[in-house]
């Protein structure tokens, strides 16, 4: 897979020969070029089918980046992006395992669980892999939220990376993901992460996450080249652009 990412900036010539540079974060364009190999028939058929179903380069549908985290603003969890229960409050500044200070203090002063996570706009039936890295003055357990489940993981004194990995609610349009604190407790947490796949890969902070809405193909034509009994191969570009 290959992804570029090309951003626009807008220059304007004033009469004394000065010029004003703006950033144009609306022109930017993404694109995505996935090359697909050992295909049996059957995979083969059902893209196919989903290049069909799109009519080319017509009709846009979601894209979830598979060498992106799904999260936006991963490392602020104070962004507006991110929905924090009320009795939960969130520190930063924190040392982090990488050596950084992008870690979040999160302390719950409730008497129930509390926790801070997002909705994404993506397909519940999906398979995700939630992550993080979590530490703790004291011994104590933190919630991993994947839609209406969650899972306990284990929090001790050293960072250790934590991961749940489980599908949505079925034939939901939209899956919610959060980190909990139980009640009264308070734990260090860094990398916040989703991926829809089965295990976690190397932590990846992100600004504007991985859920691509109305991604349209970048061809009209899908050439399926077969290389074997039962196997095929082909290339597939996919383009996400800001202003269209």
């Amino acid at each position: 897979m290959q992804k570029t990412r090309r951003l626009r900036t807008v220059v304007n010539q004033a009469a004394d020969g000065s010029t004003i540079k703006l950033a144009d974060p609306p022109g930017a364009v993404t694109e995505w070029l996935l090359s697909y190999t050992e295909l049996s028939d059957s995979e083969a058929a059902t893209l196919r089918a989903f290049f069909e179903s799109a009519e080319g380069t017509l009709n846009g549908f979601t894209f979830l980046d598979p060498a992106g985290n799904l999260l936006a603003w991963s490392d602020q969890l104070d962004n507006a992006v991110w929905q924090t229960d009320p009795l939960l409050t969130a520190t930063g500044g924190v040392a982090d395992p990488q050596g950084g200070t992008f870690g979040w203090q999160l302390s719950n002063s409730g008497g129930a669980a509390q926790g801070v996570g997002q909705t994404l706009a993506a397909p519940g039936e999906y398979l995700y892999c939630l992550s993080a890295y979590v530490r703790a003055a004291t011994a104590t357990s933190v919630g991993l939220t994947v839609g209406s489940q969650t899972v306990q993981r284990a929090v001790t004194s050293e960072w250790t990376r934590v991961a749940w990995t489980t599908n949505g609610d079925a034939q939901a349009t939209s899956v919610r993901f959060a980190i909990e604190v139980g009640a009264s407790a308070s734990v260090a947490v860094y990398g916040l992460q989703v991926e829809a796949q089965a295990a976690a890969s190397g932590y990846r902070a992100s600004t504007i996450g991985g859920v691509y809405e109305d991604a349209h193909l970048g061809d009209d034509v899908l050439t399926i080249t077969s290389t074997d009994v039962n196997r095929n191969s082909c290339k597939v570009k996919i383009i996400y652009a800001n202003h269209l």
